[in-house]
């Protein structure tokens, strides 16, 4: 049996601000556009990987969560804790410095991690934390 990432969800809380960061910053495309009751559910993904999709959800839709627990998720997506995402680039350094030409919230420089790669982390416009990883 084989299995391959479709879908991953990410919470935004903004989403034109989310559309100006995955769409212009990250250049994925918009797969999904979806509003529902107010809210807007937004699919991006690599232009170059259309069966993976990374999903952005407004936190508050789930009925099951309750006010106390979205309180939580709101305060832990403030602080970059609630999510996060790792991407690849074949150049980290390239890569940083076109993020960090636009308003991206730098986390950390790219950096040679003790365990053997690469990276740097930033936040979307939401607090979720990514980073990218150099890659071949």
């Amino acid at each position: 049996m084989t299995f391959t990432i479709h879908a991953s969800f990410l919470p935004h809380t903004d989403p034109e601000a989310s559309l100006a960061f995955y769409r212009d910053a990250l250049g994925f495309e918009v797969r999904n556009d979806v509003g529902y009751n107010g809210l807007r559910w937004l699919t991006v993904g690599p232009v170059d990987q259309p069966g993976t999709s990374i999903v952005l959800y407004p936190p508050g839709a789930d009925p099951g969560v309750t006010e106390a627990e979205r309180q939580t998720i709101t305060e832990m997506m403030a602080k970059g804790t609630f999510a996060s995402l790792v991407l690849a680039s074949a150049d980290v350094d390239a890569a940083f410095e076109k993020l960090q030409a636009g308003d991206t919230e730098v986390v950390q420089e790219p950096t040679d991690q003790p365990y053997g790669v690469r990276d740097f982390a930033i936040r979307d416009p939401a607090g979720n934390m990514i980073r990218v990883q150099q890659v071949g």
